[in-house]
């Protein structure tokens, strides 16, 4: 079996895991969210003048789970740092990259248990792992240099939503991210890549009944 064909079909086993029928409710959550990257490669060019922090770690997206009324569920999670590998390095202003941004897509395996039920106020941390894609792009200052790289890749992390309602409640996590080895078919074997980065947010959820 391919390396792709395998990690296909263990994701596909992981979810089956999540939806796993439960004898009560279950809760769609949907988050947009904004943050920071931090820390790894988010951090490349740590004691270079210049430069614009908040303009080159600040991250956005958004994420849309699953979670049966015991404590097992799934998510999918979408997250773009548009400023990924930009920064000024010297006085002349020189840019290191004319446009760059980091991509995330994955698929993830949520454990955590509502505490105070799955109606009106309440909180429910969790823990959150799973693979997906870590596309990399960069593009140098005056076209000097191209990178356009789609890796495979995992995340892990925990955080905790506070519902303040029914339907609308408040979540705040950390995750790290990390590529793996190989990414064609043939040298795959799930080697932990060079580049990482953690990532922070926070943000809205909305709480729908399934």
């Amino acid at each position: 079996m391919s390396a792709r064909k395998f990690i296909v079909t263990s994701a596909m086993a992981c979810f089956g895991i999540g939806t796993t029928p439960v004898p009560a409710a279950a809760d769609w959550l949907l988050t947009p969210f904004v943050g920071t990257t931090f820390n790894g490669s988010a951090d490349f060019d740590d004691g270079l003048p210049g430069g614009d922090d908040f303009e080159r770690k600040f991250t956005y997206g958004g994420s849309l789970g699953w979670m049966g009324a015991g404590a097992i569920g799934f998510e999918f999670d979408f997250g773009y740092a548009p400023n990924f590998f930009e920064s000024i390095v010297d006085d002349d202003d020189f840019t290191f990259a004319d446009d760059s941004n980091v991509t995330t897509l994955m698929g993830n395996i949520i454990i955590g248990a509502p505490i105070g039920g799955q109606s009106g106020p309440g909180i429910r941390p969790f823990g959150v792992a799973g693979l997906g894609l870590i596309r990399t792009q960069v593009t140098g200052a005056d076209n000097f240099f191209d990178v356009d790289a789609n890796d495979w890749g995992f995340n892990v992390g925990a955080g905790i939503i506070g519902f303040i309602s029914d339907s609308v409640g408040i979540r705040g996590d950390v995750r790290y991210f990390r590529s793996f080895e190989g990414n064609d078919e043939e040298d795959f074997d799930f080697a932990l890549g060079e580049f990482d980065f953690w990532r922070a947010t926070v943000g809205i959820t909305f709480r729908f009944g399934g």
